[in-house]
């Protein structure tokens, strides 16, 4: 772990000196990735530092977010199942063009567009018997990967960048995210989605509507620990071994990333217009790549935090509660389908002898 964090602190400062955006996280990304096709031996980063590193991201967000923001909830609530009906229907298309020429079973396409959390989908495809795994796997990195790399090159000029405050670290800082971490945990045991980054959220917001508390300012190096914690897992889910697939595996793969952000950058500007937000928050609000990073770049350059937030919370509730159940019944339906043509097929030829 310690030669991860070297790596990590490495990375970030070299990206720091470049002036690449959220260099604490890309820093870590491309050293530790790279690192694990140069250094032989083992690399590992414990998943309670990532969580940590998400906790500390929610409480951030927590302690800033726009409350005012529930009072508009029934006309965003229209932009945001609009955004993620044609996110889905886009996904489906994608994966169809991608099970054609990489030549992949369309279940599998499927499982590997959708832009859900890596974990949940690697477990329903298991449930779902399907047997590439690896595939999934892979398109569900490489998006994630892509979508950190290239993103925040396609936001970093459209907005001046956060400026930096003389916040101070403080006790109750600490505190808080203390409690979060504590809350957060308990909240996994009961499968909240995103835990680590939701629980945070709900409980600064409770906190600021039931006591007078006054809420502490973030320093900029607490964002900046974050995007380091969060970076070295990263950079560690790309495996060597992953790379041994076929070559128009991993071109699909490729094509399936690039083509949503092509898709979420175009109907990101229908939401710019429709809702009268910046372009780096409507695409960030849209992007397909995790909920935290998203919500990370938006802070750093300096988009509406709040609303980049209730959007990418809000697609992945949407495909875990919704879009995966109506799967699950799919594919019920299509093997009892089949199931039933295969029997009506035995009977015909019984028959015929």
């Amino acid at each position: 772990m310690l030669t991860v964090l070297v790596l990590s602190l490495l990375g970030g400062y070299i990206f720091s000196l470049l002036h690449i955006p959220i260099p604490w996280m890309l820093g870590p990304i491309g050293f530790v990735m790279l690192a694990q096709f140069i250094y032989k031996g083992p690399l590992k980063w414990s998943g309670q530092m990532c969580d940590l590193g998400v906790v500390m991201v929610g409480t951030a967000i927590g302690v800033e977010f726009n409350s005012d923001l529930f009072g508009m909830m029934s006309s965003i609530l229209f932009y945001m199942i609009t955004v993620n009906v044609i996110l889905i229907g886009g996904s489906i298309g994608i994966a169809y063009l991608t099970c054609k020429w990489a030549k992949i079973p369309m279940k599998a396409a499927v499982l590997g567009a959708i832009p859900g959390g890596l974990s949940q989908i690697v477990v329903f495809a298991e449930e779902e018997k399907v047997i590439e795994i690896g595939v999934i796997s892979y398109f569900q990195v490489i998006r994630l990967l892509l979508v950190v790399v290239f993103v925040p090159f396609i936001v970093s000029g459209q907005v001046i960048s956060k400026q930096p405050t003389d916040a101070k670290l403080t006790i109750s800082l600490v505190l808080l995210i203390a409690l979060a971490w504590v809350c957060s945990h308990l909240t996994k045991r009961i499968h909240l989605p995103v835990a680590c980054f939701i629980t945070p959220i709900i409980l600064l917001i409770m906190l600021q509507l039931t006591t007078p508390m006054a809420m502490p300012q973030v320093p900029g190096t607490v964002m900046d620990v974050a995007q380091l914690l969060i970076g070295a897992h990263i950079g560690l889910m790309l495996k060597p071994h992953m790379i041994k697939l076929p070559v128009r595996v991993l071109a699909g793969g490729i094509f399936s990333s690039f083509a949503l952000i092509a898709l979420t950058y175009g109907s990101s500007f229908l939401m710019s217009s429709a809702m009268d937000t910046t372009f780096a928050t409507s695409f960030l609000s849209t992007a397909p790549g995790g909920l935290d990073q998203m919500v990370l770049l938006a802070d750093a350059v300096n988009g509406e935090v709040s609303l980049v937030t209730m959007f990418q919370t809000f697609r992945l509730l949407f495909i875990f509660i919704l879009i995966m159940p109506l799967l699950k019944i799919f594919y019920r339906w299509q093997e009892k389908k089949r199931d039933c043509l295969q029997s009506r097929r035995r009977c015909s030829k019984v028959f015929n002898i």
